[in-house]
């Protein structure tokens, strides 16, 4: 399928139409409208968030990889964000191909490290105590790579480095829909 440039006329009637925090809930509606989705042509998945869960948004992503590699070019999956995309609104754009990435005009992107609240236990004999330090410091280093992953992907074909990413995003990066596309992160504003 081409990708060709995109206009606001193009982006009219979202096929797939998502607001709100992103969670389960906002998967099992997101799985409904994808099944009811055209079989050809632009599909437009429109979001705004303020963030949720890191693993749905990387389920919904793989799903749009997925339901992308079956329609064997048939469907061109359009990625349209309004207002804001934060944190796993990020993570779920990360899955659309740069040039079916695309803003509205002052939306903002927000990128940030996964975060992680957990309190370590650590009582008994010490040589048992390292078990549960060690799976802790494995679901640490387990997650900053899969983090790194969807920056890798965000970035691809953009000027944005991952140093670039990884030195500002603790601090939680905010993006505005200009900026973005001047860094090549999207490919257009509307």
């Amino acid at each position: 399928m081409q990708t060709t440039l995109l206009q606001a006329a193009d982006f009219h009637a979202p096929a797939i139409l998502l607001s709100g925090t992103v969670d389960y809930d906002m998967y099992k509606l997101f799985r409904q409208q994808l099944d009811n989705a055209p079989e050809s042509g632009l599909v437009v998945v429109e979001l705004t968030t303020l963030g949720g869960d890191p693993e749905v948004a990387r389920m919904m992503g793989e799903d749009i990889r997925f339901h992308s590699d079956i329609s064997g070019g048939q469907r061109r999956f359009v990625f349209l964000g309004k207002a804001a995309i934060y944190s796993a609104g990020t993570t779920f754009m990360s899955f659309f191909a740069r040039p079916n990435r695309y803003l509205t005009r002052g939306t903002r992107l927000m990128i940030h490290e996964r975060k992680i609240k957990k309190d370590l236990h650590v009582e008994g004999p010490l040589t048992t105590c390292i078990a549960g330090v060690t799976a802790l410091l494995h679901e640490i280093e387990c997650s900053i790579l899969i983090q790194n992953e969807g920056f890798a992907s965000l970035i691809q074909g953009s000027s944005v480095t991952m140093d670039e990413v990884l030195e500002r995003a603790p601090s939680n990066w905010y993006i505005e829909a200009e900026e973005a596309r001047s860094l090549g992160l999207i490919e257009a504003v509307l």
